[in-house]
């Protein structure tokens, strides 16, 4: 049984060994994991110490197997992270219901989110869930010492009212 919970202090480290593991098997093919993996390590690290409030939780059978997270608490999901040894089995579909009911909570309607345009996984994921892509960027990282592509999906949360007069718009 998948259950979802807030998350702790005490969820630092092992959300950010879930974060690693995820992040090195989205970014296999885009970048020098090697020349990035302190960075990356200590991102996860300063953003859970600092945003951890703002993190829900997906535990399987009492076990944390991955992490989603609003960092600005508005309609943007700035994290989503899955165990790759939980994959699969329903943890990032608990985890996106999860953070876009608390995007619908705070009166949004549309729920969005950018990832690497080369992440096919995590396209189809968002893509199976309903989301759409918005737009599609190429930016210079100096990290990577290249250009990045990236991908901007949104999903209307609520459906679209009817327009004109009467039931059902006319």
């Amino acid at each position: 049984m998948i259950t979802i919970r807030h998350a702790r202090e005490d969820d630092i480290l092992p959300l950010t060994d879930i974060g690693m593991r995820a992040w090195e098997q989205a970014v296999a093919e885009v970048a020098d994991l090697d020349a990035l993996r302190e960075n990356a390590r200590n991102a996860f690290l300063v953003f859970l110490a600092n945003q951890w409030v703002s993190v829900v939780v997906a535990e399987k059978d009492g076990i944390a197997a991955g992490w989603a997270a609003r960092e600005e608490l508005d309609d943007q999901i700035t994290d989503l992270w899955v165990d790759p040894s939980r994959q699969r089995i329903g943890v990032g579909a608990a985890l996106l219901d999860a953070v876009e009911q608390e995007i619908l909570a705070a009166d949004y309607e549309i729920s969005g989110l950018q990832t690497h345009a080369r992440n096919a996984p995590a396209l189809a994921f968002f893509g199976k869930h309903g989301y759409s892509v918005r737009w599609l960027s190429v930016a210079y990282s100096p990290k990577l010492d290249r250009d990045v592509e990236s991908v901007g999906l949104h999903r209307r949360l609520v459906a679209d009212e009817p327009v004109g007069y009467g039931p059902g718009g006319f």
